[in-house]
């Protein structure tokens, strides 16, 4: 069939208990016609109760998810686990090898193939796999982000706005459970290829996160995503006990954000070196300088301001200091407020 997938998956999520083995994607390549690209998955299945998918990888030089998945795919005792917890915690194994966002296969988006297709690049036909064969078996999905090299962001999870409003509700309330500072409801500027988008086409609760970034291990963002991993799985029932949301500073849970529309986004007008003035989590005003563009390749060229065209909490920071045209070098997020949420 035209529809089949070209991926193998040696395990049978079927089956109770841990099991723990590797997918194998087709690739072939210069020094091997029949190679195959190896990605670990683990399932931990035991008695009735719902199926959690937590991802990791899907951006490969985003580490945060990988560790915790990893650390939580090694340790988790079907014992005490009522339903199913599948876990890739490197899905984009080419990207992770690589140490990039994109693919080195294909030069590819993963996060922007959804929902792939079996006969196309390396990054489709992995999307396809996931599309097809993993998210029919999902109630709840926990894909792990941060801002790789693209920048820094607020430890935050996030979501859409999904039209359904008890799955809205119920993503909230995962969000809340999952014990980041902040909870980020968004509109993105691209979402219709993402794996959340086809998690959300299917009915499935579908929750993000952002927990770092600048190209290196952020230790708290590992922190936090050890400790929601499992509260994920207290907050759902597939464990006993409440999950922990207090915050280091003492906070007793998280703040719910939104970014509501275009004007919570500042762009590069020009490619340069950007200077950002503000770090993720400061409070920033509409007309407030976010940075300055510099030129330094010409001689008293003036640099550009560029400035923010909404209050709110720095959300995203621009990371790699050379930007170009057209690149977001701030996100604001504000109070989430549900009047507007829904105009």
């Amino acid at each position: 069939m035209a529809s089949e997938s070209r991926v193998r998956c040696e395990i049978d999520f079927e089956v109770s208990g841990r099991q723990a083995g590797y997918l194998r994607a087709p690739l072939s390549r210069n020094t091997s016609g029949w190679g195959v690209v190896e990605i670990p998955v683990i399932s931990v299945k035991n008695g009735s109760g719902p199926t959690i998918l937590l991802t990791g990888g899907v951006h490969g030089d985003e580490y945060e998810g990988q560790i915790a998945v990893s650390r939580l795919a090694r340790s988790l005792d079907p014992a005490k686990v009522q339903g199913r917890v599948i876990m890739i915690p490197a899905l984009n194994m080419p990207a992770v090898l690589n140490d990039t966002r994109l693919s080195p296969v294909d030069n590819r988006d993963m996060n922007r193939c959804f929902p792939g297709n079996p006969r196309g690049t390396f990054s489709e036909m992995l999307a396809h796999f996931v599309d097809t064969v993993v998210l029919p078996l999902v109630d709840i999905s926990v894909d792990l982000h941060t801002a790789g090299h693209s920048g820094d962001s607020a430890l935050s999870t996030n979501m859409h706005y999904v039209a359904d409003a008890a799955l809205r509700e119920r993503t909230m309330a995962a969000a809340a459970a999952f014990g980041a500072p902040y909870n980020v409801v968004f509109w993105g500027v691209d979402e219709g290829a993402t794996l959340t988008s086809s998690v959300e086409r299917r009915g499935i609760l579908s929750l993000g996160t952002e927990l770092g970034g600048w190209g290196r291990v952020n230790v708290e963002g590992v922190r936090i995503a050890d400790r929601a991993l499992t509260n994920i799985l207290k907050h759902f029932g597939l464990m006993d006990g409440k999950p922990d949301t207090t915050q280091r500073d003492g906070s007793p849970g998280t703040r719910h954000m939104m970014v509501r529309d275009a004007a919570g986004y500042s762009f590069a007008p020009a490619g340069g070196l950007f200077e950002p003035r503000n770090v993720v989590g400061d409070l920033c005003r509409a007309g407030d300088l976010a940075g300055y563009l510099h030129f330094v390749e010409d001689i008293d060229r003036d640099p550009l301001e560029v400035r923010y065209r909404r209050d709110g909490v720095l959300w995203m920071s621009a990371g790699p200091g050379r930007v170009q045209r057209g690149d977001a070098v701030a996100v604001l997020m504000e109070d989430y407020d549900a009047a507007r949420a829904a105009a």
